[in-house]
C-alpha cells in the first residue's frame, strides 16, 4: 500500500497511506522533532472525518478517498453529492500540522472530526492508560496536556463546538508485525469537534506544538505554495524534474544554527555517509549552495580525529564514528561544491577539516583505520556503507581493505592534490595518490570486493572504481566492471547488492531469516543507479545516443511504474527478485538524490557552472 509524507525542515513529518490509514508505528499527522532533526516524538495519530447530511451519518472511513498530488496530498471525497477535499500540510519549521477541508454542497451538512492522540517517541508503542491527557478548553479549541513529557498539544477549528470523549482504541500496524517489529499501539480520542456548514466553503483544523499560531491559515496555506514555487524556480530546471526536486526538499533539515539532511523517512536521522552522498543531488543540482555549504560546515564541526560522525542517535542525538567512508566522501563534496560555486573562501575555511582527514588515514585513527605499508586504507569490520550487524555477527563484514574505498582514498588524495595547487598549499597528496594506484593496480588482478582478502563476491562496491573523477583502472577494465554490473546486478529500481548466481543471495528481504541478513546479500539499492549511470555514460565517452539510452533504458522504466499521483518519493530498499517489492524507508535522501543528480548531469549533461574553470584553475 502506497504512502504519502510531508515535513517541515526540522525532521518533524505527517505521513498516512494513500487511504489515510495508519500501518505503522511510525504513521501519523504530527510527529514532531524536539531536537532537529532529532527526538522525533508521536503526537497525532490520525483524525477520523464524519459528514451528517439530511440527518444520515456517512463515515469517511467507508468511502476511501482518491488520492492526489500536487504541491501536497490530498484526498478526494463524493458523498451524497457533498464534495469534500482534504490536504495535509504542514508549516515550515514549526511543529504544526494543517488539515485543509474544501466543501462543496447545495445544501446544509455538518461535520465531525474525531483527533486520535499519543505522546510517545516514535520507535515505542504505549499501553492504554500508561499516559494520562489533560485537556483545558478555549474559544475554538482544545489543549492537551500529555503526562510524559513537557509539551502542549493545541487542536484548533475556529467556528466549532467541542466535545470531549477520552476512550482508547488499539491500532495494529501491519508493515511493522511483517518486519518482526512491535506493531500493537493504542492512541487515545480524545473528543469530537462539530462544525456546522451552511454552503460551499474551507476551513483548517490544526494540530500544532507552538505556541502561537497565525489566525489566518489560509495565507500559511499560501506561503508554503509559494516556498514550494521558490525552490522550482530557484533550480531552474525542466520541469521534468519537478517533483524529484520536491521530493529533495523533505530532507533539508535545520541542525542547531545550520543544515543538514534526513537520510530517510520515517526512522533515520541525519548520517554522515548518507548527507554526503546526497549532497549533490539535494543541494547541488537544486541550487541550494548556502544549504550545502552549512552542511559541510555542519558536519566538520563534529569531526574527530580524522573522522566524520557516521550519524547522530535519534533519542539523544549522539554523535557516532563508525564509518570508514564518510570522510573520504566529505572531500569529494567540498570539490563538487565548488564546481558549481568557486566558493574559494569557503575552500580557506575547510581546509584544516581536509587535510585532518587525510592526516588521520595516514597515521591510523578510531576503529583500525590507517594507511598500510602498500599505501591502501585498511580497516575493522562494519565500517563501509554495508555496516549491517546482528548483535556481535556483521553479515557483510567486508574489513581490511574493501575495494571503494580504496577509490574514494585515490579520489581524495587527487582531489586534495588539485585543491592545495588552487590554495598554493604545499601538494603532499599527489604523489601518494600514485603509489595508492601503482599497489592497487598490482593486488586488483580479479575483481575484488575486498582486495587483501581476495574476496570475489560480485558486489556494486566497485562501481565505484569508475564512477568517481578521478579513477585508478584502465579504460578497459572500466569497460568490463560496468558491463559486469548491468548483467548480473542491475534492475530497474536499482542494483542488486549480491549477484544471484551467489549462494548467499537472497532474492527478497523479508523471509525465514533475519532481514538483516538479506540487507545487502542481493536486496535492491536505488542509490546506487546514481554512480552505475554515472560510471556507464562516462565509458561511453558522454555520447548523446548512449546518454539517451541511459534514460530510456535505466530511469524511465522505474518512472513508468510510479503513477500520475506520485510524489517525487522512492523507498530505501527494494527486493531483489521481480516483482521487486518496495522494503524499508518510503523515501531516502540518497534515493531521490542521485536518481535526480544522474538524470540532470549524467543523462540531461548538465555540468556543474565552474567545472571548466576549476579545472583550468588546477592545470588540467
Amino acid at each position: 500500500m502506497r504512502e504519502w509524507i510531508v515535513t517541515n525542515g526540522l525532521g518533524s513529518y505527517a505521513s498516512l497511506t494513500y487511504f489515510n490509514d495508519n500501518i505503522r508505528k511510525f504513521h501519523g499527522l504530527l510527529i514532531a522533532s524536539l531536537n532537529p532533526p532529532t527526538k522525533r516524538w508521536m503526537v497525532v495519530s490520525n483524525v477520523y472525518d464524519r459528514i451528517n447530511v439530511e440527518d444520515k451519518v456517512y463515515d469517511l472511513r467507508n468511502y476511501k478517498g482518491r488520492f492526489v498530488f500536487d504541491v501536497f496530498p490530498s484526498f478526494l471525497y463524493d458523498v451524497e453529492g457533498v464534495k469534500l477535499k482534504k490536504t495535509i500540510f504542514m508549516e515550515y519549521q514549526k511543529n504544526t500540522t494543517f488539515v485543509k477541508y474544501e466543501i462543496k454542497t447545495d445544501k446544509p451538512i455538518s461535520a465531525i472530526h474525531n483527533p486520535a492522540i499519543n505522546s510517545r517517541h516514535f520507535y515505542d508503542t504505549t499501553e492504554p492508560g500508561s499516559v494520562s491527557f489533560k485537556q483545558d478548553f478555549f474559544e475554538h479549541g482544545v489543549c492537551i496536556k500529555p503526562s510524559n513529557i513537557d509539551k502542549t498539544l493545541k487542536i484548533m477549528l475556529k467556528d466549532s463546538i467541542y466535545k470531549p470523549t477520552d476512550y482508547w482504541v488499539e491500532f495494529h500496524y501491519e508493515k511493522d508485525r511483517e518486519r518482526n517489529d512491535s506493531w500493537i499501539d493504542n492512541s487515545i480520542h480524545i473528543g469530537d469537534f462539530y462544525k456546522t456548514i451552511k454552503s460551499s466553503s474551507e476551513y483548517y483544523l490544526i494540530f500544532t506544538l507552538e505556541n502561537n499560531v497565525e489566525s489566518n491559515p489560509s495565507e500559511i496555506y499560501l506561503r508554503e505554495i509559494q516556498r514550494k514555487k521558490s525552490l522550482l524556480e530557484r533550480a531552474d530546471l525542466p520541469s521534468k524534474f519537478e517533483k524529484l526536486v520536491l521530493s529533495t526538499d523533505n530532507f533539508v533539515v535545520k541542525k542547531n544554527n545550520k543544515k543538514s539532511i534526513v537520510a530517510g523517512y520515517h526512522w533515520f536521522g541525519d548520517w554522515g555517509r548518507d548527507t554526503l552522498v546526497s549532497l549533490p543531488g539535494i543541494a547541488l543540482v537544486t541550487k541550494r549552495f548556502d544549504d550545502a555549504k552549512q552542511m559541510l560546515l555542519s558536519f566538520g564541526e563534529h569531526r574527530k580525529n580524522g573522522l566524520i560522525p557516521n550519524a547522530f542517535m535519534d533519542r539523544d542525538s549522539k554523535a557516532i564514528y563508525n564509518t570508514v567512508d564518510a570522510s573520504l566522501w566529505f572531500i569529494d563534496r567540498v570539490y563538487q561544491y565548488l564546481k558549481y560555486t568557486n566558493d574559494l573562501n569557503f575552500l580557506d575555511e575547510v581546509w584544516e577539516t581536509l587535510h585532518s582527514i587525510i592526516d588521520g588515514y595516514k597515521n591510523g585513527t578510531e576503529y583500525n583505520i590507517h594507511m598500510d605499508d602498500d599505501f591502501l586504507i585498511s580497516h575493522a569490520e562494519g565500517l563501509t556503507w554495508m555496516d549491517v550487524k546482528i548483535g556481535d555477527y556483521f553479515p557483510t563484514p567486508r574489513s581490511k581493505k574493501a575495494v571503494e574505498i580504496q577509490a574514494l582514498w585515490y579520489n581524495a588524495l587527487r582531489v586534495m592534490g588539485n585543491l592545495a595547487n588552487i590554495s598554493s598549499k604545499d601538494d603532499t597528496y599527489s604523489d601518494l595518490a600514485e603509489k595508492a594506484k601503482e599497489s592497487f593496480n598490482k593486488q586488483f588482478d580479479r575483481q575484488y570486493d575486498v582486495i587483501d582478502t581476495k574476496d570475489l563476491s560480485f558486489r556494486p562496491n566497485q562501481i565505484f572504481l569508475v564512477s568517481l573523477d578521478f579513477s585508478m583502472i584502465n579504460k578497459g577494465l572500466q569497460k568490463k566492471i560496468v558491463n559486469d554490473v548491468q548483467k548480473k546486478l542491475f534492475t530497474i529500481f536499482g542494483l542488486r547488492t549480491l549477484s544471484p548466481d551467489d549462494s548467499r543471495y537472497k532474492g527478497t528481504y523479508l523471509g525465514d531469516y533475519n532481514r538483516d541478513i538479506a540487507y545487502h546479500n542481493g536486496t535492491v539499492w536505488p542509490w546506487l543507479m546514481g554512480p552505475f549511470i554515472k560510471a556507464f555514460v562516462k565509458v561511453k565517452n558522454h555520447e548523446l545516443a548512449w546518454r539517451d539510452f541511459a534514460f530510456q533504458n535505466f530511469l524511465k522504466p522505474m518512472f513508468d511504474v510510479f503513477d500520475g499521483n506520485w510524489d517525487g518519493s522512492i523507498h530505501e530498499i527494494f527486493d531483489g527478485d521481480s516483482p521487486h517489492f518496495p522494503r524499508g524507508c518510503i523515501t531516502q535522501a540518497w534515493s531521490v538524490a542521485e536518481i535526480l543528480r544522474s538524470w540532470v548531469e549524467d543523462i540531461e549533461n548538465i555540468s556543474p557552472k565552474y567545472e571548466n574553470i576549476l579545472l583550468h584553475k588546477i592545470g588540467v
